[in-house]
């Protein structure tokens, strides 16, 4: 299908086009790592250095792409990865759900996300609700029930984001709100940018820098800084809360961050039911590797105990594949679908996870696979020293 107005080939393109529409710092607040940028970069890079090993003949006529994660069945190896304070478009995680249940994939929703776990329950029935440690243990697991009152059916505990001053590499400073000297300061770049103001100006809303999931019954949402300061008083997390609060949940419980074995096989410990290879897009300490060349060691190591996703660096099908066939049960995607929500919204959304899994599609004929079940590390040629363990 041909690129139109409304619809785009790549993920790329759905990039370019999000650059094109967006203000310059929503842009850049995007694509942001932190300080030189090196994790954000070889998270995409890594992907470039995996090369296939083909087949040409006796392929399969149809390839099957269905897996399960966490208890939920899908129909592709590929999660909504949960992102923070979303200002590209209005609609924000609602939009995204939608998509993700029109695409028959799950799910994970921010605890710094712009939208209530309520609203976002009720577009998809696949929904993770993703948690940092912030706060007492009292609010942390009130925050929990309160995303599984809304129909969450797992819960993702993220340990991966950097603390550093220095973390957004080329992005300018988030306002606290806006409001009459914000909107002064920022209106020169918004107002080049047509578009993105219309669609605000329809909606009879402006971007959402409130986080709604931080509060709990009778509470006023924080805004960004507000929630950022209570995580940043908040004690650091220990393994021993890990399992007490994959104890309380109770049901399916991703831990992500993990890029050593010894913190896989300490999740294994824990009683987590998946751990995500993850540097959280880059955000997290910088010179880590690409989350792709930290994964099969790891898989080695706990692969055959507890589910093992990745995120970081997934642009196309064929990334998702290369993950698979280094052993991840499937992918967790960000930036691609955010691009995609900027580019067109709901639909832009949906067309990244199509374009994604139509590269599934062609990557296993390619290889020979009739499933993503049948990849292994010999579909794949990996150079001298790309793991990193």
């Amino acid at each position: 299908m041909a690129s139109t107005r409304d619809w785009f080939e790549t993920v790329e393109e759905a990039q370019h086009r999000a650059k094109k529409r967006l203000p310059r710092s929503v842009y850049l607040a995007l694509v942001a790592g932190t300080e030189k940028g090196l994790t954000a970069q070889d998270n995409v890079a890594a992907f470039d250095e995996i090369l296939w090993r083909p087949h040409v003949a006796d392929l399969p006529a149809k390839r099957e792409t269905t897996t399960t994660v966490m208890g939920q069945e899908m129909s592709m190896p590929v999660l909504i990865s949960p992102t923070g304070v979303q200002a590209v478009h209005p609609d924000g995680e609602v939009a995204v759900a939608r998509a993700a249940a029109a695409e028959d994939v799950a799910m994970g929703l921010s605890s710094f996300a712009s939208k209530p776990v309520e609203e976002v329950g009720a577009a998809t029935d696949k929904l993770f609700f993703q948690m940092y440690w912030v706060g007492s243990r009292e609010t942390i697991l009130a925050r929990a029930e309160r995303a599984r009152a809304a129909g969450a059916k797992g819960l993702i505990m993220t340990l991966d984001w950097s603390f550093a001053s220095r973390r957004d590499w080329g992005s300018p400073p988030i306002p606290e709100k806006i409001d009459v000297k914000n909107a002064l300061k920022f209106a020169p770049e918004v107002i080049t940018k047509p578009g993105w103001l219309a669609t605000y100006l329809r909606s009879g809303s402006i971007p959402e820098l409130s986080v709604p999931n931080l509060a709990l019954e009778g509470q006023q949402p924080p805004n960004f800084f507000g929630a950022y300061g209570e995580w940043m008083g908040t004690a650091l997390p220990r393994w021993e809360d890990v399992a007490w609060l994959r104890e309380q949940w109770g049901g399916p419980f991703m831990l992500k961050g993990i890029t050593r074995v010894d913190d896989a096989r300490r999740a294994v410990d824990a009683g987590v039911t998946a751990i995500s290879v993850s540097t959280h897009g880059g955000n997290n300490l910088d010179s880590t590797p690409g989350a792709v060349r930290s994964l099969p060691p790891i898989v080695d190591a706990v692969g055959d105990q507890i589910e093992v996703l990745m995120d970081g660096g997934v642009r196309r099908g064929g990334d998702v594949v290369k993950a698979m066939a280094l052993g991840a049960k499937a992918v967790m995607i960000g930036r691609a679908y955010l691009w995609g929500m900027a580019a067109n919204g709901e639909r832009g959304v949906q067309n990244v996870l199509s374009i994604i899994r139509q590269g599934i599609d062609e990557a296993l004929l390619g290889l020979g696979r009739s499933s993503v079940h049948e990849l292994t590390r010999d579909d794949v040629i990996l150079p001298p020293h790309f793991t990193r363990d």
